[in-house]
């Protein structure tokens, strides 16, 4: 196996020759490209900026584990949470809607996407016992800690 057909090349290809007559027309080409594409929404972000990954935060105490999403627009129909095989997973979707009228014009723009983020928990999590509950687009999620294992110490007695 080449060892070099592993390594990556991206968009800086260090790869291609300056002395290639087509390198500085490719290079001009994803300039145009990058250009052209500033103005859109990327990948992950839905039409108003809003990143379609949202932050997560994660505390621990003796008693539980809690797990706050920032889902701002969000109401609890819009999310999910599941827990399969001790992964807590969060799924939504956002759908956004403006529209402005005046007299000589009518503009409507819809902007949808969906996430998901999973976070893997310890074993022995009581399912029944999760809450979970969404205020203002802040969603929390509250995961009771598993009672921890206990240890014993087995004497050791001579054989009879």
């Amino acid at each position: 196996m080449n060892l070099k057909s592993l390594i990556p090349v991206g968009r800086q290809r260090d790869v291609a020759r300056a002395d290639n007559p087509f390198f500085s027309l490719q290079r001009e080409i994803d300039r145009l490209f990058d250009d052209f594409t500033r103005g859109f929404p990327s990948l992950g972000t839905l039409g108003d900026g809003m990143k379609m990954l949202p932050t997560m935060d994660v505390s621990e105490t003796d008693k539980e584990i809690e797990i706050t999403a920032e889902l701002p627009g969000l109401e609890e129909k819009d999310v999910q949470v599941n827990l399969a095989d001790n992964v807590l997973t969060i799924r939504g979707e956002k759908k956004a809607e403006k529209e402005e009228k005046d007299t000589n014009y009518r503009l409507v723009e819809r902007s949808y996407g969906a996430f998901e983020r999973s976070l893997e928990l310890p074993s022995n999590v009581d399912v029944d016992a999760i809450k979970a509950t969404i205020d203002k687009g802040v969603l929390k999620v509250v995961v009771p800690k598993p009672a921890p294992a206990q240890s014993k110490k087995v004497e050791v007695k001579a054989a009879a």
